[in-house]
């Protein structure tokens, strides 16, 4: 009995133990239990909290009517005699529309089987026959129409799909069986026919007054790489892709060898772009993003927050001047221009040369490239972020995470190549199915 008297006080003890290690973990607040979350797992985003509870309204821009589609077949319906005493019926209006929209039945393949017919010629005494000229519906010798071609390479480079699910949707949907070498082999005859095309593409963008500029990794047959990417804004842009296995500044200094002199180059703050003689504009979005973190990591320090709240009220005032004063003269955003620089001089000089100040590193930043932070301002059609290259980058380092890369050099200067066109065609507002038809159409066989 002593025994168990004994066993059960302790076991009493243990459960107040416990308990009050449950009721200290329960207190923690969100963000410390999100802290012991590993590195790959992001924490839960809080809730947005509208000042009166309810779920903020949609913008009015996004709060009209659906837009009725032009038919492209209309079918009437109609009675001839009265349902009720079966009289017939005179006259004809309206009474309401339906809307259905709908796909026809998926075609099968058509084949095609060219008979080329020989005659004699009594007088020659030869066999004589047509020459057939099959370029504008295959490529060179093979059998696979130009459509079907257009039709694979826009499902390997825009919709992002292994050749295992083309094989699927041509054989569900066509009716049309094509083996995995078949299908790799279509896409590099793609490539190579339209590689003038592709080369096109890069000599627009050098002559562009605007570019931007950034790089990713990429693999090669296991080995690391990276994408070099080049394009241009606005309804015409451009884009290119190129795959180089070092990030040196040599690479980027052959992309940009016979850019035009006054062309304004974007780009973030990579060192690699430092040698690029014309005129540069730094991304302001890595920046305050430096910025935040620093802010985050220093929370408790007054100097880093007022130091990141001084950078960030300095980039809202540009965007504001130019938001403001679209139609200001030269002398005036050059007055402005200058305004802005001392004041990320002042900025930067503050704590340059703090070496043990959290702000050291961002401050030196500003005085390295106080030339490179505002040419926004001077110059019509820069941004002040590297958003467009970030996000014309993104298609790409999906397809690496879905296929972890290429696996020769052919098969990169396919994947990319094509990439640089279709890309393009998006930017431009193309149907990029249609234009690569169009364009394997017009090519020299």
């Amino acid at each position: 009995m002593v025994l168990l008297r004994a066993e059960n006080t302790e076991l009493r003890r243990q459960v107040t133990v416990l308990s009050a290690r449950i009721a200290e973990l329960e207190s923690q607040d969100k963000p410390q239990a999100a802290k012991s979350l590993p590195s790959f797992v992001k924490p839960n985003r809080p809730k947005r909290d509208t000042p009166d509870g309810k779920r903020r309204k949609r913008a009015p821009e996004h709060n009209a009517s659906r837009r009725r589609e032009e038919p492209t077949r209309i079918e009437r319906h109609a009675l001839d005699r009265c349902p009720v005493c079966a009289y017939p019926l005179i006259g004809e209006s309206i009474d309401y529309t339906r809307e259905v929209i709908e796909i026809p039945a998926p075609p099968p393949v058509e084949i095609t089987e060219h008979r080329v017919i020989k005659r004699m010629c009594p007088h020659c005494e030869a066999w004589r026959s047509p020459r057939l000229d099959l370029s504008q519906q295959v490529m060179g010798q093979g059998r696979i129409g130009l459509r079907i071609a257009s039709l694979v390479v826009y499902l390997r480079t825009t919709l992002r799909m292994t050749v295992q699910q083309i094989q699927r949707y041509l054989d569900t949907v066509h009716r049309l069986w094509l083996s995995t070498g078949e299908i790799i082999e279509l896409c590099h005859q793609v490539r190579e026919r339209v590689d003038k095309s592709i080369d096109d593409l890069k000599q627009q963008i050098q002559r562009s007054p605007v570019i931007h500029g950034d790089e990713t990794g990429w693999r090669e047959d296991g080995q690391n790489g990276y994408i070099w990417l080049l394009c241009t804004p606005g309804a015409q842009g451009s884009c290119y892709y190129e795959y180089d296995h070092s990030r040196a500044q040599a690479v980027a200094d052959r992309l940009l060898k016979d850019v035009r002199h006054d062309a304004c180059l974007t780009t973030d703050f990579y060192a690699g772009y430092n040698n690029y003689a014309g005129p540069q504009q730094r991304c302001w979005t890595h920046l305050l993003r430096a910025a935040h973190e620093l802010k985050e990591e220093h929370a408790q320090n007054p100097s880093v927050l007022t130091w990141a709240g001084e950078l960030r009220r300095l980039y809202d005032d540009a965007q504001a001047w130019r938001s403001t004063h679209p139609e200001a003269s030269a002398a005036e955003r050059a007055a402005i221009y200058q305004e802005l620089v001392h004041r990320a001089v002042v900025l930067g000089k503050q704590y340059a040369q703090a070496y043990d100040h959290p702000c050291n590193a961002l401050a030196k930043r500003l005085l390295r490239h106080q030339d490179e932070l505002f040419q926004f301002i001077v110059r019509d059609g820069v941004s002040a972020d590297n958003n467009l290259a970030e996000r014309t980058l993104r298609p790409l380092v999906v397809i690496r995470k879905i296929s972890g890369g290429t696996r020769s050099d052919k098969g990169t200067k396919t994947r990319f190549g094509l990439a640089s066109l279709f890309e393009t065609w998006h930017m431009r507002g193309l149907n990029p199915f249609v234009e690569c038809f169009r364009l394997l159409s017009h090519a020299p066989p």
